[in-house]
């Protein structure tokens, strides 16, 4: 299984970007597929995840109304992140869950890729 983030990169703040994950390998579809981010000195932050069937989905908290997660019914899954603020600057990193339920903590995760930098300026 090979997991690839794009689609990051440098934006004003209050505009908007659409990562990508896109994946290898035939078992894709039936794992839930989650967005962690990561920033110099802390640690990888849970973004949102969605289940197999893309019928559950769970954003952070602090991210809700700004950002959402989506997924075709190839390989792919999306994270729209909208209003973007420099605090959102970090390495975004998308996984694969271990099982079909999406899950909010690195450990419920087995594969990664291997991240894609967004960098919101003010």
């Amino acid at each position: 299984v090979q997991l690839q983030g794009s689609g990051g990169g440098l934006v004003q703040a209050g505009g908007s970007l659409r990562l990508s994950c896109l994946a290898s390998g035939r078992t894709f579809a039936s794992y839930a597929i989650g967005w962690f981010r990561q920033t110099p000195g802390k640690e990888r932050e849970f973004v949102a995840s969605i289940s197999w069937s893309g019928g559950s989905t769970y954003v952070a908290d602090s991210l809700k109304g700004r950002f959402t997660i989506s997924r075709d019914t190839k390989n792919t899954v999306y994270l729209q992140m909208n209003s973007l603020k420099p605090e959102d600057t970090a390495v975004y990193f998308c996984a694969r869950g271990r099982s079909s339920w999406p899950q909010m903590v690195p450990n419920e995760y087995d594969y990664w890729g291997k991240g894609t930098l967004v960098t919101v300026s003010s």
